[in-house]
């Protein structure tokens, strides 16, 4: 599984346990939730670049290399 499909799934799961279920029991969405997805799913992507990011600050690596970093921390491809 890549990471991104982690931090998605680790997003949802911590807003279930927080919010409940993104579908009320008289089967509308709750869009709170999906707004609150979006902010948390996006919270962990940025946490997750900063992690990648911190070898090239320590070394002083390229840009260019930096974001070859991030695409391999997130098994993404170019």
């Amino acid at each position: 599984m890549s990471r991104i499909k982690e931090l998605a799934e680790q997003a949802w799961d911590s807003l279930i346990d927080e919010m409940g279920d993104v579908v009320s029991e008289d089967g509308r969405l709750n869009w709170d939730f999906l707004h609150a997805y979006d902010q948390q799913f996006a919270e962990l992507i940025i946490k997750e670049c900063c992690l990648a990011l911190n070898p090239m600050l320590r070394d002083m690596i390229s840009r260019g290399q930096g974001v070859d970093m991030i695409a391999r921390h997130f098994g993404v491809e170019e």
